[in-house]
């Protein structure tokens, strides 16, 4: 009997540990309530990168300490963009060049890596990055720079399934962490300066086959897809023809480049979608729907919901891509979206209905402001850039000065939210460009933008802002200035606390009332990922990759020539407190 129960007993054991290191849809669910991991990007798919942790607050953050670093290696430094997951006492992490790591918690001891091998003619617009992993049952899942999927072993890092995405020689790539929602894995492309075809897939996480599939480009045939794999008309995306002129939709742009987030509450996921293709906005006479949009799509069906279009016939590669993050008002669920296009808006999360917009920056030109009636921005016609068939020898279209710059005022840097605070922390810039527009035809694989710019400073004090936002008032509550633009991702904690890094190398907190910076730490490299917090036994632990790139060395023209002095790295820091 004494056997049979010690039997029990250890079987309940070993079950429970299985289960515990099993990662369900129930555990990612609950994601932004648990302090002990991280299992998805934004720390928890609504995307508010909040967590309730206080251990470590505004009293007592001036005593944070590194407790173990570890370097990526090698020669493949470039733009580190990754936020860490956190599962089981290890953490994955990507980074540039499509590789990945697993690491100890504790120590920082690397238990596995896995590098993808990539083959000559990627082509990738911004940088060699990768924005982080998903975690389901017992599997580690990313993207790579030639458009794959790759599920890796947790515990091994083995390969256990590997699916194509699409082709890397017509410009398609992937950046973006997955996401999880439901029990299915939600993934975009990258790719919208190629003449790609922005879409939203969504597959069983297990195996990698597709379940659903919805373009986000007018005209395009969304699909669904059988248990033996056949692919079934699931109904075309909008209406053919309606916003876009001629054939110019089948190579219409619209990357889904970010990835997404998702609400179990509306089941809906909601993924922002990037440039119309090509930039020269007078090829393309009309609204070029789905680009520069948040698209809602019923992860059930594949059907879009909804959609709001933030800059209808972007002429200024405005993009829409930035992240909608969902948070409670009273007894309605909106989301939030700060664009690249200068202004902030919140949207009715269940039919998209616009309920406030209004800018987050200093200086906008294109718009005046946005029409709470009619969603639609009061455009400038003058500060669209000029048409190249209009001018005498029709090779250049009259010369803009437009602000925000392409690089927008915020772009792929996520933004934090606090229902403590009820205010959103939004890391922006303040910068122009000089844009005209050229001729230009499409061509399989070669750039498709049909314009020419220079990347410009405004100020001359600063060109970045942290800054707390009133969603409700359109406020500034409160800035903190940098003199390089902002390029990383922002983390919210019950402890009062803001935590963000900048190009400059340092990882910074600041109260989240006042935005008084409480401290900072130089991590040797620019910070352009992300931050996170999880706890151990009674002690929380932040961590966040250091490594300077992305698109603001590659793209900055003026701003790029300002900050050329900052290096390159790739490593992923870890702090706690000093007892």
């Amino acid at each position: 009997m004494r056997l049979k129960l010690t039997t029990l007993l250890v079987g309940a054991a070993m079950a429970s540990l299985a289960a515990h290191a099993t990662v369900t849809d129930q555990m990612i669910r609950d994601d932004a309530k648990t302090t002990s991991d991280v299992l998805s990007w934004g720390i928890g798919t609504q995307g508010q990168r909040y967590s309730p942790l206080k251990t470590i607050n505004s009293s007592n953050v001036a005593r944070l300490v590194p407790m173990w670093s570890y370097s990526f290696g090698g020669e493949k430094q470039r733009g580190q963009q990754s936020q860490p997951l956190i599962h089981d006492g290890v953490m994955y992490v990507t980074a540039s060049y499509s590789r990945i790591y697993a690491l100890d918690v504790k120590t920082g001891k690397r238990l596995w890596k896995y590098e993808h091998r990539l083959p000559e003619g990627i082509m990738p617009c911004c940088d060699v990055i990768n924005r982080g992993a998903a975690l389901y049952d017992n599997l580690v899942i990313f993207g790579t720079l030639d458009a794959q999927l790759v599920a890796l072993d947790r515990k091994t890092g083995d390969v256990v399934w590997k699916e194509k995405i699409d082709d890397y020689s017509a410009g398609y790539s992937y950046t973006a962490a997955p996401l999880i929602a439901d029990g299915l894995l939600l993934t975009g492309v990258s790719g919208g300066e190629f003449g790609v075809v922005g879409r939203v897939e969504a597959r069983n996480p297990k195996t990698g086959e597709k379940v659903w599939v919805r373009p986000v480009v007018e005209g395009h045939m969304g699909y669904r897809y059988d248990k033996d794999g056949k692919a079934i008309e699931n109904g075309v995306s909008g209406t053919p023809g309606k916003t876009w002129p001629g054939d110019l939709w089948k190579t219409g742009g619209a990357a889904t480049w970010l990835g997404g987030t998702y609400d179990p509450r509306t089941g809906l996921a909601y993924f922002g979608t990037g440039n119309p293709a090509p930039w020269n906005s007078h090829l393309r006479k009309g609204d070029n729907l789905y680009s520069c949009s948040t698209v809602a799509i019923d992860v059930k069906t594949g059907q879009i919901k909804w959609h709001y279009q933030n800059t209808p016939n972007d002429g200024w590669d405005f993009d829409g891509v930035n992240e909608f993050v969902t948070f409670d008002d009273g007894n309605r669920i909106l989301g939030a979206k700060a664009d690249r296009n200068g202004f902030f808006y919140v949207n009715d999360a269940r039919t998209g209905e616009l309920v406030n917009a209004f800018p987050f920056v200093k200086k906008v030109t294109w718009a005046t402001g946005i029409d709470l009636k009619t969603g639609r921005p009061n455009y400038v016609p003058e500060n669209r850039p000029g048409d190249p068939t209009a001018s005498a020898d029709g090779k250049k279209g009259s010369v803009v000065f437009a602000a925000p710059s392409f690089l927008g005022g915020k772009n792929q840097m996520p933004m934090a939210y606090s229902p403590d605070t009820k205010l959103f922390y939004v890391p922006s810039n303040e910068w122009g460009m000089e844009i005209w527009n050229e001729p230009i035809t499409y061509k399989k694989g070669a750039a498709y933008l049909g314009a020419g710019f220079t990347i410009k400073t405004i100020n001359d004090d600063y060109i970045g802002a942290l800054r707390a936002i009133d969603p409700k008032t359109g406020k500034i509550v409160w800035e903190v200035k940098n003199e390089a633009p902002l390029w990383g991702g922002v983390l919210a904690t019950g402890g009062n606390l803001v935590f963000w890094g900048t190009p400059e190398g340092y990882l910074k907190a600041a109260d989240a009332k006042t935005g008084k910076v409480l401290w900072q730490y130089q991590t040797g490299s620019g910070v352009v990922a992300p931050p996170v917090t999880w706890e151990d036994k009674g002690e929380q632990y932040i961590a966040v990759v250091s490594g300077w790139g992305g698109a603001v060395p590659l793209w900055g023209g003026d701003v790029a020539k300002k900050v050329n002095y900052l290096e390159q790295g790739g490593m992923v820091w870890v702090f706690k407190l000093m007892k």
